[in-house]
């Protein structure tokens, strides 16, 4: 049973997410942004969840749609913000923009499996140094067509090392819809390198978080790799404006929106709370830098 105390949290930092990513389209739109960016919007019980079952000293290795992923880990997006709009003072001095992020122990890589790779050789130091920390990689479906992703996944499998593989399959890679373009299932693919795997499809963050549990304490009291494939859905385009899905079809996705099914869960006059105070610090954050 998950307490209450854990939704209300996940609520606003979810809704936090939503509005941030919200606000960066806004901003793009008024030629505030420079490059692009790729939005979180519809996963957001993925990093929620995920972030809530892990630890500070564990380390994130993200892809390009990597704002949802870092918000959830630091619960805080100012450093990010002012980084996505070129400023000196932003996590990576204005040079990273909204895709190749470096703070702490999180990393993000606009190459489809560009840090994937790289997570692997940073779980082996954990092992190595006995830290008990574990390393997540982000990753997703259109990922899985990539030939460096196949090689991380043996050299994990093969040297035992304690990565946790989140599989974000939002069913399109930028335009291309999954089923053409891959012959199996992705769990069939972990298995041939024999990485234990749970796969999940569902938008409803109290699910999603004990499977991942279960996953990330596998992976921290055995040192193996794990993977998790989670069957979700981006509710935006893929880039900024960039979205040719039939629109009957993201209406249907609308009304899985993972911020509905958790609001059902909560007080109407709470959810009202969290959603003016989140929406009022963001613009006043926005207002300071803009």
């Amino acid at each position: 049973m998950i307490p209450n105390e854990f939704n209300y949290w996940a609520y606003r930092i979810m809704f936090r997410i939503r509005i941030f990513e919200e606000n960066l389209l806004d901003l793009f739109s008024q030629g505030k942004i420079s490059g692009t960016t790729h939005t979180y919007i519809g996963q957001e019980a993925n990093a929620v969840a995920l972030a809530s079952c892990c630890k500070p000293s564990d380390t994130f290795f993200s892809n390009h749609r990597c704002h949802g992923h870092y918000i959830a880990k630091f619960e805080n997006y100012l450093p990010l913000l002012k980084e996505i709009l070129g400023r000196k003072d932003g996590v990576c001095s204005g040079k990273g923009g909204s895709q190749h992020i470096c703070d702490e122990n999180f990393f993000s890589n606009g190459i489809q499996a560009g840090s994937l790779t790289i997570s692997v050789g940073k779980a082996l130091s954990n092992k190595l140094e006995s830290n008990k920390s574990i390393v997540v990689s982000f990753i997703g479906d259109g990922t899985m067509g990539e030939g460096n992703a196949y090689e991380a996944f043996n050299l994990a499998s093969t040297i035992e090392v304690p990565l946790l593989i989140v599989l974000e399959n939002n069913r399109y890679a930028q335009s291309t819809p999954v089923n053409p373009i891959h012959m199996k299932n992705f769990s069939t693919r972990f298995d041939g390198f024999n990485i234990k795997n749970y796969e999940i499809d569902t938008n409803d963050i109290n699910e999603i978080k004990i499977l991942i549990d279960e996953a990330v304490n596998y992976v921290r009291e055995k040192l193996k790799p794990v993977a998790v494939i989670l069957n979700t859905y981006r509710l935006a385009a893929h880039s900024k404006g960039d979205d040719t899905r039939d629109k009957d079809e993201i209406n249907y996705w609308w009304g899985k929106d993972p911020l509905l099914i958790l609001r059902k869960k909560l007080s109407e006059n709470a959810v009202r709370k969290i959603e003016a105070e989140e929406k009022d610090k963001l613009d006043i954050e926005i207002s300071k830098i803009i």
